[in-house]
């Protein structure tokens, strides 16, 4: 196991809270990551929900972050009661300046405080392949929640075996390295079932976000382009070929 991945599981209070307490253009460059991703991710809750009937009056993130994905769901009017939980003080204190959302709270990585069914809707996005135990995470969040909305990112597939994809997952903390079966796995172990799912290989602004030059756009838009067109065609290939988030709306088997 790499050092990074070592840190992440030993220390994962630390080492997330490195990402918000870095230097000012770094932090700032994160932050605007984090919001281009939280359109995204806001879609692909909305769409999820509306597939399942789901119109929440109250939602919990689970793993906010700095709040910017409760901040995206406000801004389009869903969710209801927005609040968060997070394991590091430094995205509590920048998630909780923000207005919109009703509390951000912080959480040990395992145990949320509330009770039994406080909340309609449950989101853990881009959190579980972090964790070392996801099924036991899952299931304290549908403890809490009637619906939960799961992300993750498919990385077992021949791109992200690259040693250049490893180190970087291995940076970001990713403790799991999943495909769809094994996503799926987790919800099943979790004592959840699933009512929609969807998949996405990401729009042109991810591929291009951090391109610098004439030359790293056209390159980020022909990634864009190939993978995009590549999934619409054999998604199963796809999913073989290169990394593609994966996210479903699960609820108690029971």
């Amino acid at each position: 196991m790499a050092i990074a991945n070592r840190l992440a599981a030993s220390d994962p209070v630390g080492f997330y809270d490195d990402a918000y307490t870095q230097d000012p253009e770094g932090a700032a460059c994160g932050a605007r990551w984090r919001a281009l991703g939280a359109q995204g991710k806001a879609d692909h809750i909305i769409a999820l929900c509306e597939r399942a009937g789901v119109r929440p009056a109250s939602t919990l993130e689970v793993g906010c972050g700095d709040g910017a994905v409760l901040s995206e769901l406000h801004a389009r009017r869903f969710g209801g009661r927005l609040q968060g939980v997070e394991i590091t003080e430094a995205a509590v204190r920048i998630a909780g300046e923000r207005e919109e959302i009703e509390r951000v709270e912080l959480y040990d990585g395992s145990t949320l405080t509330e009770a039994d069914d406080s909340f309609e809707l449950g989101v853990v996005s881009h959190v579980l392949e972090h964790v070392g135990d996801p099924p036991a995470l899952l299931a304290e969040i549908a403890r809490v929640c009637n619906a939960v909305v799961v992300e993750v990112p498919l990385e077992a597939n021949v791109s992200a075996r690259r040693a250049g994809k490893r180190e970087h997952a291995e940076e970001v903390g990713h403790l799991q390295r999943l495909d769809r079966a094994g996503a799926r796995a987790i919800v099943a172990r979790a004592g959840l079932r699933i009512e929609a799912e969807l998949e996405d290989p990401l729009p042109l602004a991810v591929h291009r976000f951090f391109a610098a030059s004439p030359q790293a756009r056209a390159i980020g838009t022909a990634k864009w382009a190939v993978r995009s067109a590549s999934h619409r065609v054999a998604p199963a290939l796809a999913r073989r070929l290169f990394t593609v988030h994966y996210a479903c709306l699960c609820r108690r088997a029971a």
